[in-house]
């Protein structure tokens, strides 16, 4: 039977100690105002956690930083970024909303100075989330691979023309789409660019794929879901298509006829904390405007 049910929220790893929590700080020193706010927090984090690393430009690698937990400043791309980097060894993550719509990005600058010391304290939970892995492959040999925590993407450049895409789901062929791109995405990522594409969104910590196809051109063609247990193959026909495999918004390979996308789920998984005062539907109801209009600046 089909496995769609979320593990239940765990408790932080470091109230098995008795000793502050270390903590990194990392952050889009790009984006306006983080840099002034990485500045002010850490001189307000050593009050309750021991403050281990400081990046805000993404040259560290985090997977090697040994940290309980990590503070992300920025939108929803920089949790992106802070996922890939810590890879393998993904730590539990905080992220503070400095950008626009921030599903990821839950803490406020002040939410976050409130619940700090409740968080180092314990008193919070680490909900997991499925990351999914995404492989290339010639024949039989591997030639490119990421892990994503949000959506793996066939999408189509310049001549900008309908693409012939392949899906087999546990080596059968579901079906032949004739669309502008595939997209793959987790729960997580499926309030990113499936929805934008017109997919459904799923609860965040549930174990599933959806599937959705870019302007498909039969109308009866639908997002469909699927358990996270399966394993997505992806191939394309079509010399001349000019089609890349994008994972969270980063090309990993230009495709082409030769290859095939396996797209399966990862065994990492992506940690975030969360307190009493967050809650799912919340989230959905405040970021998406649910009975009122979109506001880029919660």
């Amino acid at each position: 039977m089909p496995n769609l049910n979320p593990p239940s929220p765990c408790k932080p790893d470091w109230l098995c100690d008795s000793r502050k929590p270390k903590v990194m700080l990392v952050g889009a020193g790009d984006r306006e105002h983080v840099r002034d706010e990485a500045v002010r927090l850490q001189k307000f984090i050593p009050q309750y956690a021991d403050l281990v690393h400081v990046d805000l430009d993404w040259k560290s690698d985090l997977s090697a930083i040994d940290a309980d937990f990590a503070i992300v400043l920025g939108g929803d791309g920089s949790l992106l970024a802070a996922a890939r980097s810590m890879g393998t060894r993904q730590v539990p993550v905080v992220g503070v909303n400095m950008g626009k719509l921030g599903f990821l990005a839950e803490f406020s600058q002040e939410e976050l100075c409130a619940e700090l010391a409740n968080i180092c304290s314990g008193k919070c939970a680490v909900i997991e989330h499925m990351m999914f892995r995404c492989r290339v492959f010639e024949g039989e040999d591997l030639i490119a691979e990421q892990i994503g925590l949000n959506e793996a993407a066939i999408l189509g450049g310049p001549p900008f023309q309908i693409q012939s895409i392949d899906l087999y789901v546990d080596s059968e062929l579901a079906t032949t789409y004739n669309c502008d791109g595939l997209i793959v995405s987790t729960p997580v990522g499926s309030t990113a660019h499936n929805l934008s594409a017109g997919g459904p969104i799923l609860r965040a910590d549930l174990h599933a794929f959806v599937v959705s196809p870019i302007s498909p051109h039969t109308l009866t063609v639908r997002p469909v879901v699927d358990t996270a247990e399966r394993t997505y193959e992806i191939r394309v026909t079509g010399a001349e298509a000019n089609l890349s495999v994008v994972v969270d918004g980063r090309v990993l390979l230009r495709l082409t006829p030769e290859l095939r996308v396996v797209v399966d789920r990862a065994e990492q998984r992506f940690k975030r904390i969360a307190t009493a005062s967050h809650n799912y539907y919340r989230t959905l109801r405040e970021k998406l405007g649910w009975g009122g209009r979109i506001d880029h600046g919660r």
